[in-house]
């Protein structure tokens, strides 16, 4: 048996109570009518239903959409663990207020963990600054750190770099803002397999260290009303929140799936919103990006 749920136990310790403070009020995205989103494919996408996962728990649905790009081998992995149900009935057995809910511990529930390998460590990705340019950059374009990805968070050496490296790419990571979806593991940085977490905050010291694969598209009101303990230690939750189904939207009839669109990164209107919210130093400052979801 392999006790993923210590995984963050160090990074949980350099993350005091005093940083881990309640997530910004109105952080989380507004709800946008998805009449406007789809009249207007300047400034919205579709969400790929194979990228999207629907998470039913006991506080309300959580909608989230991977990025296969950034962590192929995390995505191949949680997509087939989904659709084997054995998420289903799993609990979020260690939620920490203002850093993380974490879940998908098989053993715990059946005796046996999923049946498959560990995943090696997908903390980085090497980007073609040309192919997969910045949808908006936090900042000059190209000495920018910080930007967007499809409507993803993302932090990157600075675009220049690419001029410079053998494979004229970047090394680029998705950093852990509140609502991004990533792994557990042990010591061991290739001991991934089937736990992850949900951000309820900041943690900036788990960039790079941990593979982030996802964002929650719709529901960071549900990650943040998760059952945490009362005195927020970093120990099993009493009592705590399950994963009633964990579901691939494309597996569903297309008139049962939720449909979402996601505010295009590329777009003027993001473009315009992203200036007026003027210049910060973290990408994770700034408000989640919005979305339209049809149920």
């Amino acid at each position: 048996m392999k006790f993923a749920a210590l995984a963050l136990a160090a990074s949980a310790l350099a993350f005091s109570l005093t940083a881990a403070a309640e997530a910004p009020a109105g952080h989380s995205p507004a709800s946008v009518d998805p009449a406007i989103a789809k009249a207007d494919p300047d400034n919205w996408r579709k969400v790929d239903p194979q990228n999207l996962f629907i998470f039913d728990t006991t506080k309300g649905r959580i909608l989230i959409e991977a990025f296969p790009e950034v962590a192929p081998k995390h995505y191949k992995q949680f997509a087939a663990i989904i659709r084997s149900g054995d998420f289903d009935g799993t609990s979020f057995h260690r939620v920490i207020d203002g850093f993380m809910a974490q879940g998908g511990d098989i053993f715990a529930l059946k005796g046996r963990e999923s049946g498959l390998p560990d995943i090696e460590g997908e903390f980085t990705f090497r980007r073609d600054p040309a192919a997969m340019p910045l949808d908006a950059a936090v900042g000059p374009e190209d000495t920018a750190k910080f930007g967007y990805i499809k409507g993803f968070p993302i932090g990157t050496q600075a675009s220049f770099f690419g001029e410079m490296s053998v494979d004229g790419k970047v090394e680029s990571y998705i950093p852990h803002c509140l609502g991004i979806v990533s792994t557990a593991r042990t010591d061991d940085p290739n001991s991934a397999n089937s736990q992850f977490f949900l951000m309820r905050g900041r943690a900036e010291h788990l960039d790079r260290k941990y593979t982030a694969w996802g964002r929650v598209v719709e529901g960071e009101d549900v990650v943040l009303a998760l059952k945490h303990r009362p005195d927020n230690r970093d120990a099993p939750v009493a009592d705590p929140d399950i994963l009633k189904s964990a579901k691939v939207a494309a597996d569903l009839p297309a008139a049962e799936r939720p449909e979402v669109w996601v505010m295009r990164t590329d777009g003027p209107q993001f473009r315009d919103s992203l200036a007026k919210q003027g210049e910060v130093p973290d990408v994770c400052d700034l408000t989640s990006v919005l979305t339209a979801v049809e149920n």
